[in-house]
C-alpha cells in the first residue's frame, strides 16, 4: 500500500500548489476559461462515459486523458483517431495520436505524439465592407478561420507491476484571424492497480499553462473599431490554473460478459459557482461511466456529467439540477477498435447534440525469430 500512499501525498502537494495559483487569481483577476478546447476531450470511448476513464484508460488516448495508462498498451504500435462536430456542425474538433513501447516487459514504458484541433472556418470578415462613404463593398469582403491546437509529447513508465507514472510536455497554438498565441504547460499522471480495483490520479496544468497572445490590427481596421464602439485588443498573458482530477475504477468479469464502472472527481480553482459542489474559489465536478462488455466484441458505454445548478426560470429565487447524459457503443474487431459516442440524449441541457467517431489502430510485429543449428553455431532466422 505504500504506493497508494506516495500517490495521495502527491495529490496533497499539488493541491498546495493549486491554492498557491489561487491565491495568485485573485490578485491579477486571471481568467476563468482559458484553452477550453482542451477540457473537451479525446476518444468516443471516453465520451461514451463523459471522461470518466482517468482510471481505466489503457490505450494511446492516454496521452490526453493520464498518460500512465500508456504502460498498459500490449501493442508495440498504437494510433488512434477521432472527429466530432460541435454546435450543430458550426465547429470542427479534430484529433489524431501515434504510440510506440519503448521499454521491456519487465519495465513497461510507451512514449506517444498527440495533436488536436478544433476549430470554426470560413468566417466572414466584414471589416472593409463598408467603405468611408458608407457605400458596401463586396470585393473587400473576406474570410478567416478561429482555430486552435495542440500538441502533446507524452512518456509513461512502470515503477512496478501495480504502479504507473506518466507526464506530457503539450505545446498550445491559437490563431484567430487578427490575433494569435502560443502557450505552453505539462501534466502528471498516475495509477496504482489493487486485484479488481484501480485508482487513477491526473494533474492537468501542473505548473500552470501559458498562453501569450499578439494581435496585428490594420490602422484603417483601429478606426473600425473605435467608429463602432468594439475595444482594440491588446498583447496580453493569459494562465491556465492546476486542476486535479481523481478516479476510481471497479471492474469485473464473467463468463464472456464483463463490466466496469468509474467514478471522477474533477477539482478545479476558477470559481465556476455553477458546478454542483462548489464554493467561491474551488469547484469539484463529478462524473460517473459505466461500460459492459460482450464477449470483448461489443461494448454498451454510458456516462453523466456537467452537474449544474442552474437558476429556475419561474423562481429565480430558486436553483435546480442539470445534468448531461452521454452513451456510447463499440466494436473490437481485432486489431481495429470502432468506437461512437453520443453527447446530451434528450436535450437534457443547454449543449447541443454531438456524434463522436473515432477508430483506434493496433500495429502487430509479423517478425518471428527462431535459432538453427548451423556448424555448431545458433543463427537467428528472421521470417
Amino acid at each position: 500500500m505504500k504506493p497508494l500512499f506516495q500517490i495521495i501525498i502527491l495529490a496533497v502537494v499539488l493541491l498546495h500548489c493549486t491554492r498557491q495559483e489561487l491565491v495568485g487569481q485573485e490578485k491579477d483577476n486571471t481568467p476563468k476559461f482559458v484553452n477550453e478546447f482542451l477540457n473537451i476531450g479525446v476518444g468516443a470511448r471516453a465520451h461514451g462515459m463523459f471522461g470518466s476513464v482517468v482510471a481505466s484508460v489503457d490505450d494511446v488516448t492516454a496521452g490526453f486523458w493520464n498518460p500512465a495508462g500508456l504502460t498498459e498498451i500490449d501493442a508495440p504500435f498504437q494510433a488512434s483517431a477521432m472527429h466530432a462536430e460541435w454546435f450543430g456542425g458550426i465547429a470542427n474538433y479534430d484529433y489524431i495520436a501515434f504510440g510506440k513501447k519503448l521499454g521491456t516487459t519487465e519495465k513497461k514504458s510507451f512514449g506517444s505524439i498527440s495533436f488536436i484541433r478544433m476549430g470554426v472556418d470560413n468566417i466572414p470578415n466584414t471589416l472593409s465592407l463598408i467603405g468611408p462613404d458608407g457605400t458596401v463593398n463586396y470585393d473587400n469582403l473576406t474570410e478567416f478561420s478561429v482555430a486552435d491546437y495542440a500538441l502533446l509529447a507524452s512518456y509513461a513508465r512502470e515503477l512496478r507491476s501495480n504502479l504507473s507514472v506518466g507526464g506530457s510536455v503539450k505545446i498550445i497554438r491559437r490563431a484567430y484571424g487578427f490575433g494569435s498565441a502560443w502557450g505552453f504547460g505539462a501534466d502528471l499522471g498516475a495509477k496504482y492497480r489493487m486485484g479488481n480495483f484501480t485508482l487513477g490520479l491526473m494533474a492537468k496544468d501542473v505548473t500552470s499553462t501559458f498562453n501569450a497572445w499578439k494581435f496585428n490590427f490594420s490602422e484603417s481596421d483601429k478606426d473600425v473599431f473605435l467608429q463602432t464602439g468594439n475595444i482594440i485588443p491588446i498583447s496580453s498573458t493569459e494562465i491556465t490554473l492546476p486542476r486535479l482530477i481523481i478516479g476510481a475504477n471497479y471492474h469485473s468479469k464473467s463468463d464472456n460478459v464483463s463490466w466496469m464502472v468509474e467514478a471522477n472527481l474533477n477539482l478545479s480553482t476558477n470559481g465556476q459557482k455553477a458546478g454542483v459542489f462548489s464554493g467561491k474559489s474551488v469547484s469539484l465536478d463529478p462524473t460517473v461511466g459505466v461500460e459492459v462488455g460482450l464477449s470483448n466484441k461489443v461494448f454498451v458505454r454510458a456516462g453523466i456529467g456537467n452537474i449544474q445548478k442552474i437558476v429556475n426560470e419561474v423562481n429565480t429565487q430558486n436553483t435546480d439540477l442539470s445534468l448531461q447524459p452521454n452513451v456510447g457503443l463499440g466494436l473490437n474487431l481485432g486489431r481495429i477498435n470502432i468506437d461512437y459516442a453520443l453527447t446530451n440524449i434528450g436535450d437534457a441541457t443547454d449543449v447541443l447534440v454531438s456524434h463522436i467517431f473515432s477508430i483506434k489502430l493496433d500495429f502487430i510485429s509479423n517478425r518471428k525469430v527462431s535459432t538453427a543449428p548451423t556448424q555448431g553455431k545458433d543463427v537467428e532466422i528472421i521470417d
